[in-house]
């Protein structure tokens, strides 16, 4: 795609629709779908990315998905950066030995987990995933990268709501997010 990086971010914010009240009364919604059906669109988050990956993180070994719109992008800057791609999955979801952390929703617990095997103890991970809300599910993530003994560089998103400080809940962890609301 051609055009600098405030082209790119711009057709980013152009293809993120809001829907009012989703999934209930009083939420504004951003779907990234039209985002997805766009391909340039879509090179574009992942020229973003990796430029900010390229100058910030040049050091990644491995980048981590976030079930399951992280798998969207994740393997995409992967294939980009040179790296392998991981997948944090839903409890249950994984075949073979498995690690897991219990997290907190509003209503009540989840757990995520990732293959004992996915990422070696010393390696360096960026997570990924569409939307950075309250935080639990990026944190738990972090979480099971420290079991893992894996050293976290940052997670990248492309929407981050602002107004739920998500990212407070990531102090140790830096977030870069492409689009903030």
């Amino acid at each position: 795609m051609a055009g600098g990086s405030s082209e790119k971010l711009d057709l980013v914010v152009q293809k993120i629709r809001p829907f009012p009240d989703f999934p209930t009364k009083g939420v504004l919604f951003r779907d990234i779908c039209p985002l997805l059906k766009d391909p340039e669109a879509l090179a574009a988050v992942i020229d973003l990315f990796e430029e900010h990956v390229r100058q910030k993180h040049p050091q990644v070994q491995l980048i981590v998905g976030l079930d399951a719109r992280g798998f969207l992008f994740g393997p995409l800057l992967a294939q980009r950066l040179g790296t392998g791609f991981a997948l944090v999955r839903k409890k249950g979801k994984l075949p073979g030995p498995t690690v897991s952390v219990a997290y907190n929703l509003e209503y009540g617990t989840a757990e995520a987990e990732i293959q004992e095997d996915a990422v070696e103890p010393g390696q360096k991970v960026l997570l990924i995933d569409d939307l950075l809300a309250t935080g639990g599910t990026l944190y738990a993530a972090c979480e099971l990268m420290k079991k893992q003994q894996a050293e976290v560089l940052g997670c990248l998103v492309v929407i981050e709501l602002k107004d739920l400080k998500g990212a407070e809940r990531l102090k140790s962890c830096p977030v870069f997010s492409l689009v903030q609301y």
